[in-house]
């Protein structure tokens, strides 16, 4: 009986591990198109790669500001050949010639010679001097202020890439709309198409019975040609939307496109039925408010200008002549070098009056975006609520026109009604379901451009 026991339960735990694994299989599959496509346009778009390459740019550019801290050296190495030119005179034979004949007349002897004088030339011939330099900042405000503005501008650099990203977004799902809007046109138009051949067929059956007109069959033939026009124009434009979607996503132009069936329900109306609108998350606002963060780190740096720069230096060299190499040949010479400021004519006092102007027209500015952006979110869920009422409305209107085009119909092959009046009915119910379809996509890409206007969108 245990055994028996721990049969089924391995068996059940089988059993969950294997619906486990469909869930999951399944959660893959059923992953949305939509968000799919938008990933895909965000690793792919050939804009959005441009700009992450002048982001890696600016990237470089606050690393190389990083390492204006660091040691510099370098090699530095010369030989010089000269001739002529400036010299010095030595007067050693007038110092030293006496000495050597009174030496000369005490020793009895011609051990000292007579000496001349020594003319020594200033520039230096077949001389080398070979260096190892290094220098280093010790204190110096300008570096400092280089790199904080350095480490901003990057900061600017990836809130545009992030402003490109999410004008992408609304892009891809607005283009996306407008294919999945042409699509069903097309649908829209292949009912109608059906419809229409069948009225011409029965008037045409109707008229060689004797029973029809003449008149009734030109109409319909007539419109048999105006949906057919239609529905070849739909198609022209489904092809154009499909482009236009393919080439924000860079693939190729004719490249398929998945259809899947978006849904407008109540829950995704109510994200604008809220009224205070949120704008803080706009990457704009952030980008001016780090714009004012490099103004105030110039202000600081022109305020700094009475503070002396310090530099320490070290060289290890060689020099000598006619390449000769010995102890004497080797030195070292290091030490601190130091820049005190005393007058620029008032420059420097231009430089910190300007700079305070510039953090007060950023100030102008950032309130004139706000308010700007304000405006647009303000005005874009207006547009969404006024579109989803529209499309409510045309639910409704679409309904109405379903059960007329039923009556009408039946009332056409019972007799009772003309064929005016059918067609009449059958084309509020096409231009009815259009409606629909058009107040559905243009509520769902408002739905993304409220989106865009409050940085709604959660960015991986």
């Amino acid at each position: 009986m245990l055994l028996l026991n721990l049969m089924r339960k391995m068996q059940m735990a089988r059993l969950k591990g294997v619906m486990l694994l469909i869930l999951m299989s399944q959660g893959l599959y059923a992953q949305d198109p939509l968000e799919q496509y938008i990933q895909e346009g965000l690793n792919n778009n050939l804009v959005l790669k441009s700009r992450k390459v002048s982001l890696e740019k600016s990237l470089l550019a606050l690393k190389e500001a990083r390492s204006l801290f660091l040691p510099t050296s370098y090699f530095d190495g010369q030989y010089t050949v000269a001739q002529g030119g400036r010299a010095i005179s030595i007067p050693v034979g007038d110092l030293l010639n006496p000495v050597y004949e009174t030496l000369n007349q005490i020793t009895g002897t011609d051990k000292f010679p007579t000496i001349s004088n020594v003319d020594e030339q200033l520039l230096p011939n077949n001389f080398y001097d070979i260096r190892l330099k290094t220098t280093m900042p010790i204190v110096n405000n300008e570096l400092k202020a280089n790199r904080n503005i350095k480490q901003k501008e990057t900061a600017i650099k990836e809130n545009e890439l992030i402003i490109y990203k999410r004008e992408l977004i609304k892009e891809i799902k607005t283009a996306y709309y407008q294919y999945l809007m042409a699509d069903r046109a097309i649908s829209i138009y292949d009912n109608a198409l059906v419809v229409v051949r069948q009225n011409l067929r029965v008037n045409q059956s109707m008229l060689q019975n004797g029973k029809g007109l003449p008149a009734y069959v030109s109409r319909a033939e007539s419109e048999v040609t105006s949906v057919e026009t239609q529905l070849q124009n739909a198609k022209n434009e489904k092809q154009k939307a499909r482009a236009y979607f393919n080439s924000l996503l860079n693939r190729e132009l004719t490249d398929s496109v998945s259809i899947i069936e978006l849904q407008t329900e109540k829950a995704m109306a109510d994200a604008i039925q809220s009224n205070f609108d949120s704008i803080e998350g706009r990457e704009e606002l952030k980008s001016l408010q780090i714009s004012k963060g490099i103004q105030g780190d110039l202000l600081k740096m022109n305020k700094s200008f009475r503070v002396p720069k310090v530099n320490a230096f070290l060289d290890l060299a060689a020099q000598n002549f006619n390449f000769l190499v010995d102890d004497n040949s080797f030195f070292y010479l290091g030490g601190v070098q130091a820049v005190f400021p005393i007058f620029s004519g008032n420059r420097n006092l231009y430089k910190i009056k300007q700079t305070e102007y510039d953090i007060k027209q950023v100030d102008i500015t950032t309130s004139n975006t706000r308010r700007q952006l304000e405006l647009a979110a303000f005005n874009s869920k207006s547009n969404a609520r006024n579109l989803y009422g529209n499309y409510s409305a045309s639910l409704k209107t679409e309904e109405s026109s379903t059960l007329y085009f039923k009556l009408i119909d039946r009332g056409y092959k019972e007799g009772v009604n003309t064929f005016i009046e059918l067609l009449d009915a059958r084309n509020q119910l096409t231009q009815s379901q259009l409606q629909v379809a058009l107040n559905k996509y243009r509520f769902l890409a408002s739905l993304a451009d409220y989106e865009r206007q409050t940085s709604s969108y959660a960015l991986k």
